[in-house]
């Protein structure tokens, strides 16, 4: 049953429904849960309680920690996420300076340049935050929009299917029994998302057994 929940949510396409911010992907936890609650009613989740029962860990030196933990369909998983800003940096309970490379500055005067950023203490906001982006992740652990986070941009088997032709058969033929072939001169040639490379091998080694036997 574990694995049929993660097959099934695995496979289900959350493209519509992440939100885009400074460059990366952030799943919409509204949409995330009434999805999982839709197909899984008697799903549950629990943001953990630390000091004075705050939903927060602490520490000066390293800054504030959230928590949940999900549990579908008789499965707990459980998360954990830095309160961060927006540039990913982790907050503390005071503002604090940090060193980046200035890019341009570099690029002007052929040496590395660095600059001064601030990273803002954390507000109510930034950990209720935190906390639901730790939910979306916690989530994601039980398959739904874990593609985002292996850097994919649809589910494994939600991929476009290839439908070559014969000269494409051929070809990988050829590529199949020659030693040292290219093979990304042969994808680029048929636009071809290597993806479906083995699916593609697999097909053409039948093709191949079929043009034999004629």
């Amino acid at each position: 049953m574990k694995k049929e929940v993660f097959r099934h949510l695995y496979h289900i396409n959350v493209n519509d429904n992440v939100e885009k911010k400074n460059g990366l992907n952030y799943l919409s936890w509204a949409w995330a849960w009434a999805k999982v609650k839709e197909l899984y009613p008697d799903s549950s989740y629990k943001v953990d309680r630390f000091e004075n029962d705050m939903p927060f860990l602490f520490n000066p030196s390293l800054g504030y920690l959230v928590s949940t933990k999900v549990n579908i369909n008789g499965e707990t998983l459980e998360m954990q996420l830095p309160v961060m800003d927006g540039a990913n940096k982790a907050q503390k309970d005071v503002d604090y300076t940090y060193e980046v490379k200035d890019w341009t500055e570099s690029r002007k005067q052929n040496k590395t340049v660095m600059m001064s950023k601030t990273c803002k203490a954390a507000t109510m906001f930034d950990i209720n935050t935190a906390i639901m982006r730790c939910l979306v992740k916690n989530i994601a652990m039980f398959g739904l929009g874990l593609y985002l986070y292996a850097g994919e941009d649809l589910p494994a088997e939600k991929k476009e299917e290839i439908t070559p032709n014969h000269k494409l058969w051929d070809d990988l033929v050829k590529w199949l029994i020659k030693p040292n072939s290219n093979i990304n001169t042969l994808l680029d040639k048929y636009h071809i998302n290597d993806d479906n490379l083995e699916q593609l091998k697999e097909e053409s080694i039948n093709y191949l057994e079929t043009v034999s036997k004629k």
